[in-house]
């Protein structure tokens, strides 16, 4: 609606009675114009008639316009006074009914006098009682305290709702006095953390955005669940260990849920086996992991085809790309033609079965992994970096005689950006005090790095929370 009214609209509907009206009165008035002039050539009081005619058009006249000037400034219809309902100023407000620009001005006012309100986001997740009106006491008691409820998620259990909030809160609100009202408005079991902007994308839009990943990428379902379920420890456990003997976990083809752990068929054989002490999960997000998994397991093995073709600072072409254990032939060869010195540096001692371990190491349930190959296709490295229930672990092994040329450190450049990219806080590698090389290529990352030496193994550990604005640089200028 605007405030500028059409011409077609501001028009007087016209009436037919009216020009009726007006066209008698003009016969009337030439018959008593015509009376009026023959009485006065033929009679003697002529000239006193048309006196009086003149004083009565005047008076009529005076009438006519004295009846117009009212009935123009009746008020229009619909409003008091008029008929019909009344209705709203153009551009009105839609919560007080009141005219936007009368409104306006005196909103700018109260901002210019208080200024912006600092604010902080949280995730609040409390239990109510599930019975009319306790959601609406707790949410007067937020709305109290000048809190905005942003986004609202409902777990129905047996006894109870769980509700999980997006809380736009003033700054000065701490966790403490915001758990406390809660509490007074019939909440239980009241969790709470900070959120960032990350959380202000809507559930279901979320949940599509995992599932795609999903689709796109075996590796990335202990990601997906990691990010549905928030923190919480992943585990992957096979249903044969690396030494080929059974490990007897198994788990329900709908799987099983108890309080803080959740346990689910892989579709690779064993159980993903979800742990969140400080949370209980709900019957909805049990539903919603399985439904992720059950996707997994129906679009069987996939991995990103894509790949990159790199020049050696000698000019030798080198393709680096994603493996799974569709390569685990050709990782088979590469070792046989390494040196006991490098698998010992690799996996800190023989390695007795190395088809199985080469099995496990390639699975995307239990990461990424990262090959180089020739121009010839020979593969001659391999990256992993590995998901350990809520840590990362980046490995790297290079063919002997490809090694000094840059090639390590470009594997694991790329793992940490997958890292940063997977919204992991660390990465760490596990490798022996004298393997030189290794220790070189973690300190090349420019990154914070914490190193903890027992015996001869050493374990470095590098914080990515300055990686994600560090830009990869190209091979040979690390």
């Amino acid at each position: 609606m605007t405030d500028v009214t059409s011409a077609k609209s501001s028009r007087r509907p016209h009436h037919w009675r009216r020009d009726l009206i007006e066209l008698a009165a003009l016969f009337t008035a030439v018959v008593v114009a015509d009376t009026i002039a023959k009485t006065v050539v033929r009679g003697a009081d002529g000239p006193y008639m048309l006196v009086f005619s003149a004083i009565a058009l005047i008076a009529t006249a005076a009438f006519h316009t004295w009846w117009a000037r009212r009935h123009s400034h009746a008020p229009p219809h619909g409003h008091p006074g008029g008929s019909g309902p009344t209705p709203l100023p153009a551009a009105t407000d839609a919560a007080t009914g009141k005219a936007a620009a009368v409104d306006a001005p005196s909103r700018e006012t109260a901002s210019h006098e208080t200024g912006p309100v600092e604010t902080t986001l949280w995730r609040v997740r409390s239990t109510v009682r599930d019975t009319p009106g306790s959601l609406a006491a707790l949410c007067t008691a937020l709305a109290h305290q000048s809190v905005d409820i942003l986004t609202l998620q409902t777990h129905p259990l047996a006894e109870g709702t769980v509700d999980e909030f997006l809380l736009r809160a003033p700054a000065r609100l701490q966790a403490s006095e915001l758990t406390r009202e809660i509490a007074a408005a019939g909440g239980t079991h009241t969790w709470i953390e900070r959120a960032d902007a990350h959380d202000l994308v809507d559930t279901p839009t979320r949940l599509l955005g995992l599932a795609t990943r999903t689709a796109l990428d075996a590796a990335e379902l202990p990601l997906a669940l990691r990010q549905l379920l928030g923190r919480c420890s992943i585990h992957s456990l096979p249903a044969v260990s690396l030494t080929g003997r059974p490990t007897g976990e198994t788990a329900p083809v709908e799987g099983h849920l108890e309080d803080t752990v959740m346990r689910l068929r892989d579709p690779n054989g064993g159980v993903i086996t979800i742990e969140r002490p400080y949370l209980p999960f709900t019957p909805t997000e049990f539903a919603r992991a399985r439904a992720l998994v059950e996707l997994d397991a129906r679009l069987g093995p996939r991995i990103p085809r894509s790949q990159d073709v790199l020049t050696l600072p000698e000019g030798n072409e080198i393709t680096v790309r994603r493996a799974d254990q569709r390569d685990l032939v050709a990782a088979r060869a590469m070792h046989d033609r390494c040196s006991a010195r490098t698998l010992d540096l690799r996996y800190h001692g023989p390695v007795g079965d190395a088809d199985r371990y080469l099995d496990h190491l390639l699975s995307p349930r239990y990461g990424r992994t990262l090959a180089v190959q020739t121009a010839s296709g020979r593969l001659v490295a391999l990256g992993h970096l590995l998901w350990d229930g809520d840590e990362t672990e980046v490995a790297l092994m290079v063919e002997d005689d490809w090694q000094r040329r840059g090639i390590g450190s470009e594997l694991l450049g790329r793992l940490v950006a997958m890292a940063v990219e997977a919204g992991c806080e660390s990465v760490y590698a596990v490798t022996q005090s004298s393997n030189t090389g290794m220790v070189a290529a973690m300190r090349a990352l420019n990154l914070p790095l914490d190193y903890q030496i027992e015996e001869r193994t050493l374990v470095i550990t590098a914080r990515l929370s300055s990686a994600s604005a560090r830009s990869r640089l190209p091979l040979g200028e690390r």
